[in-house]
Parts: structure tokens; C-alpha cells; sequence
């Protein structure tokens, strides 16, 4: 860490000082940093970029609990939504290095009780890029249901599709993740949750084991936790085009099956908007710092590395998305969105780093991707949640400056 600029900028210092580290040419990004507190909104967050196995940006500031005024430290964690997707589907690559599952494989080969109901023929790659038809459940899933793996891969295994599977796309906002982790529970040599395989074979690995979960351990205490501040009603309904605040109030859109109802966004989140402990929710349920979502992305960001990425695996991860019959319109969102393999690549809806890239948005702002381009892994945190569908704009300054950095060394 010899020669990098220690972060004191009094303009952020509204709540608390801004602390971390930059390396040498970095300094945009802390500027960018210190703005986010000082003009965009900015209550808690974090920022770390990793480039090459080099951490260039780690910085953190604010408050994690604007009830009693607590400073974010370096070790805080906050829920990060659908930012765990991108988790999740690490642990899929995993898995697909190491020889256990093929993306071109029917989901029914690794799990038979899948077949049912005219799902014998979903492959993998169109589960993973939200094509089948799958975004919704007919059966009641709450806490109770999500706790029990079993009970849980019944419901999912009876659910008929919504549509002919690869017809459309559609935003599995929390179905998916329960879709993935019962898949790895079968092909996993030891049968391990989604949760289990990041905690031990990916972020341990990588020294980030106690910095991201998936099923936040009874252990944690609740002082590493930031308390997620909602978006006010107004920005809700200004920030969302409004076809989308319509489609969140009709019980019978994709938008409002898919985001809002059984079992929605909000069952993983306690009364003190944190995350509901021991309970694994792939699609949107991880807590994590944002030096451990930058790290675990550059450990995808080349071949080989400290988890022994294969060539193969890593080309699958950067090739363009395959888009359903009906092309890239997602039903949920109301616009183009690429999905591949469980990640979210960049387009018009929102866009990120090279075409290469790869990576998934939260809700209320956190983001994290890998872009090969650059060897470079990217995480952002923030407890201050917004609604901007396609970039919440701390996130973009923030972005835009490290890229700014990138594209001039």
C-alpha cells in the first residue's frame, strides 16, 4: 500500500470523514467519491475497483445507521439486492470450470423432477438469461418455504412456465436464484447451497470470506450491518417511468408477479431494513462490502487466477447474450436488457464497462461487474437506496470517473 494518497476531504465530511485509499492516478474516483456525499445524496457507502490483483480504489464513508448516527467502517456490509445475482451465478461458473454442468445442458439432466410440466427441454442458458418463462410461482413461497430446500425445490419443480420456455424474456427477479441454488445443491460434489460455495471455494479463497454472504450467519453482528434507508414516495413515483409504477400496482402484470408478490422483494428484509438471517435468497438477499464484490469479480475478469478459471468458462462468461426468439424486450422491465449465465451484460438499458463485461445492478443503487478489457473488478455499495432504473447516478459518477483513470494509463 506504499505510496497511496490517504483520503481526508472535508467537502464529504457532512456526516463523517471519507476513509480508504487510492493508488497513485486514482484521485478522480475519490473526487467523484467525495461528490456523491457533498451533491448527489450520498448517506453510507463504498467504493473498491481491483485491477490486475491490485486494489487501485478502496474507500468508504458516511454513516450505516442514520437512527443513532454510526459511522461505515471498512468491514461494513449492507444488503445489496439484486447485486447478488451476480454472486450467484460466480458460483455457477465455478462449477462449469471444474467440469460439473454444461450451459447448452437441459436444467432436467441435473435435476429430473424438473421435467415437469413442460419444462423438460429449459436448458441452462435460457433459465440463466431469464427466458423461461419462469419468473413467477403459482404455489405460496414465503420465509417459511424459502427455509426449507426441499419443501422449496417441490414448488419449483410443479411450477409451470408462464410462457413457451425461450419464447420471451423476462426478469426472474427472485425466482431465479431459488432455480440456481437447488441446481447446485445437485451438481455440488458435497451437495452445498449457493451460500456454502461462495463462502468457502470463492470469497474465502480470495481473502473476502467474512465480507460477503449469501444467508447472513446469526454471527455477524449487527454493528457491521448498514440499515438501508428507502427511497421516499416521491422519488419512487418520479424516478420509474411511469409504466413501470403502474405495473407495480397490478397484481397481474410480469412486473408486479415477478418484483412485488409471492414472495417479493421485501421478505428477506427485516423491520429494520437489514436482511432476515440464515436464510439464503440468491437473487437479491447477499450482504457484502464492496471490496469483496470488486475482488470476487476480478478473479473472473482472466483466465487462470487464484481460482483456476478455465479458458473455457471465462470465454462463455464474455461472449455476447443470446437473445430469446422474440429478441432482447424484457417483459419485466419494459425495455432492452441483456442477460448470459446468470449475469447481466451491458445495453441500452443500462450500460458498463466493455462489451465484454459482465455483472449485475441492485436495487437502490449498489452495482458490481468484472470488465476484462481492463482486468478490472468493480463493486459499489450504498445504503441510501434510489429507484433509477437504468443507473443511479453515484454509482455512474463514480464509474465514469475509474474508467476515465483506465482508459488513460
Amino acid at each position: 500500500m506504499a505510496g497511496r494518497t490517504k483520503v481526508r476531504h472535508p467537502a464529504a465530511a457532512r456526516h463523517h470523514e471519507i476513509g480508504g485509499t487510492v493508488a497513485p492516478g486514482f484521485e478522480p474516483v475519490r473526487e467523484a467519491f467525495a461528490e456523491n456525499f457533498a451533491e448527489r445524496g450520498e448517506l453510507g457507502g463504498a467504493v473498491c475497483a481491483v485491477v490486475d490483483g491490485e486494489v487501485v480504489v478502496d474507500l468508504w464513508g458516511g454513516v450505516r445507521d442514520r437512527a443513532i448516527g454510526a459511522p461505515w467502517l471498512a468491514d461494513t456490509m449492507t444488503l445489496v439486492h439484486s447485486t447478488t445475482k451476480g454472486l450467484a451465478a460466480m458460483v455457477l461458473a465455478l462449477l462449469h470450470s471444474r467440469g460439473l454442468l454444461d450451459y447448452d445442458e437441459r436444467v432436467a439432466a441435473y435435476w429430473p423432477e424438473f421435467a415437469q410440466a413442460g419444462k423438460a427441454h429449459v436448458t441452462m442458458r435460457q433459465l440463466l438469461a431469464h427466458q423461461a418463462g419462469l419468473f413467477a410461482f403459482d404455489e405460496r413461497v414465503d420465509a417459511e418455504v424459502v427455509a426449507d430446500l426441499d419443501r422449496l425445490a417441490g414448488v419449483m419443480a410443479r411450477q409451470r412456465p408462464i410462457w413457451p420456455p425461450g419464447e420471451r424474456q423476462a426478469y426472474h427477479a427472485i425466482t431465479l436464484g431459488f432455480y440456481e441454488n437447488e441446481l447446485v445443491r445437485r451438481i455440488d460434489p458435497a451437495h452445498r447451497t449457493i451460500g456454502q460455495v461462495l463462502h468457502e471455494d470463492i470469497a474465502g479463497r480470495l481473502g473476502v470470506g467474512d465480507e460477503v454472504y449469501i444467508g447472513t450467519p446469526s454471527s455477524v453482528p449487527d454493528e457491521r450491518l448498514a440499515a438501508l434507508v428507502p427511497p421516499g414516495l416521491w422519488s419512487r413515483l418520479t424516478s420509474m417511468p411511469p409504466r413501470l409504477v403502474v405495473d407495480a400496482l397490478w397484481p397481474r402484470s410480469v412486473l408486479h408477479r415477478s418484483l412485488v408478490a409471492n414472495p417479493g422483494t421485501g421478505f428477506y428484509v427485516d423491520a429494520d431494513h437489514v436482511v432476515v438471517r440464515d436464510l439464503e435468497v440468491p437473487s437479491g438477499g447477499a450482504v457484502a462490502t464492496a471490496r469483496a464484490i470488486a475482488t470476487t469479480y476480478e478473479a473472473f475478469a482472466a483466465p487462470g487466477g487464484p481460482l483456476g478459471l478455465r479458458a473455457e468458462t471465462f470465454d462463455a462468461l464474455t461472449a455476447p447474450a443470446t437473445p430469446a426468439r422474440r429478441g432482447f424486450h424484457d417483459e419485466c422491465l419494459h425495455g432492452p436488457a441483456r442477460f448470459s449465465l446468470g449475469f447481466m451484460k451491458p445495453s441500452e438499458l443500462i450500460d458498463f464497462g466493455s462489451v465484454a463485461a459482465f455483472g449485475a445492478p441492485g436495487a437502490g443503487g449498489s452495482m458490481g461487474y468484472a470488465d476484462p478489457a481492463h482486468h478490472l473488478g468493480y463493486g459499489y455499495v450504498t445504503d441510501q437506496m434510489s429507484m433509477e432504473l437504468q443507473g443511479d447516478p453515484r454509482d455512474l459518477a463514480l464509474r465514469r470517473a475509474l474508467l476515465a483513470v483506465l482508459a488513460g494509463r
